[in-house]
């Protein structure tokens, strides 16, 4: 299967497509995100942390607009991890200044940008650091209420599909064909940033095509021998390899202690063994091409859990048809796919 003919196959509902329609985003205010950081700032060093509140801006144009306005490189200038420009979001910024200095933020802020607070720390921020995102969204013309609040209590307790959102992918999947261009050669981007852009967008459409599968197959849920488990809160995994395990790991999994895992792929063996490889490696093998490509730039195989719980979910009415939900993510889980459980939405921007 070519990666074109891939685009047209929509990932697996864990319940089925939605009855349930509403509005989305008809306004900024729609989406609203508080970045976690998870860390204390410990008030000296000579990196400076603002929290800045952005409506409808995008993460590097704000930090470009910091750098200007601070007199500091863009590349001094850190992030956690971009946000979505159509939305309210309360985001953390960090910047290399001198510990005698201070910044007057008069000239900076403006009807989309506020300041919030300010820190000192010993370090930068880094992108993927942060422990995760809050989310309140609200949906506008809910056309099933009892649908949609029925689908969120059940999402609560299997959790939701943790595929990659749309966005990873680019508007019309550009950065898809991008990543196939590069790898069949027609194509030599030296923008490091775009190179990386790109071929994340592929390994995350393997890895949604995987977690898919599952779905279909039933494997959702299920423990196999040869499987590879994630500890919740953590990226630490493990290969069931003795079946004298799986009744006790199975609990756990049905718990939420453990989660099930697919893979993003690059060089190196599948971690799965048994009935488990075998069943990714028929899943992928369609577009074995691709995944050769990815090895031969040096990516090593990782792994991402196929499943995510929301934290402290919540769900109110607050008009005669729209509701608001409310939820907490940890980092590079997509909100997005989340709202695709939930309902089928009509963008409203």
């Amino acid at each position: 299967m070519s990666l074109i003919e891939s685009l047209h196959q929509t990932e697996s509902y864990l319940l089925g497509p939605p009855e349930c329609c509403a509005l989305f985003r008809a306004e900024p205010a729609d989406f609203q995100v508080e970045e976690i950081l998870g860390f204390e700032l410990d008030g000296q060093g000579e990196h400076l942390f603002v929290q800045l509140r952005k409506t409808g801006e995008n993460t590097d144009w704000v930090a470009q607009q910091l750098a200007r306005h601070t007199q500091t490189h863009v590349r001094d200038i850190g992030y956690a991890g971009k946000k979505d420009r159509h939305a309210v979001t309360d985001q953390w910024f960090s910047l290399r200044l001198p510990l005698n200095q201070s910044i007057d933020w008069s000239g900076f802020e403006s009807d989309s940008i506020q300041v919030l607070q300010q820190q000192r720390h010993g370090r930068k921020l880094k992108t993927g650091v942060h422990q995760g995102n809050r989310f309140a969204i609200r949906l506008r013309q809910v056309s099933d209420p009892e649908a949609l609040q029925s689908r969120f209590q059940q999402l609560i307790q299997l959790g939701v599909p943790n595929y990659f959102g749309e966005q990873r992918f680019g508007h019309g999947y550009g950065n898809l064909y991008k990543a196939e261009q590069m790898l069949l050669g027609s194509l030599r981007e030296r923008n490091r940033q775009k190179r990386g852009l790109y071929i994340s967008a592929l390994r995350s459409m393997l890895f949604n095509r995987v977690v898919s599968a599952r779905i279909d197959a039933g494997r959702w849920n299920r423990l196999a021998l040869g499987e590879v488990l994630m500890l919740n809160a953590s990226q630490s995994c493990f290969c069931v390899s003795e079946e004298a395990e799986l009744p006790a790991l199975q609990e756990r999994l049905d718990q939420g202690e453990l989660h099930l895992t697919a893979p993003l792929w690059g060089r190196g063996g599948l971690m799965t063994g048994a009935d488990a490889e075998a069943f990714e490696l028929s899943v992928l093998e369609p577009w074995q091409a691709l995944c050769v490509g990815l090895e031969s730039l040096g990516l090593n195989q990782e792994r991402r859990a196929v499943r995510v719980k929301m934290q402290s979910p919540a769900i109110e009415q607050v008009d005669t048809a729209d509701w608001v939900i409310r939820f907490a993510l940890p980092a590079g889980v997509f909100a997005t796919s989340v709202l695709r459980e939930l309902c089928q939405l009509q963008a409203g921007r």
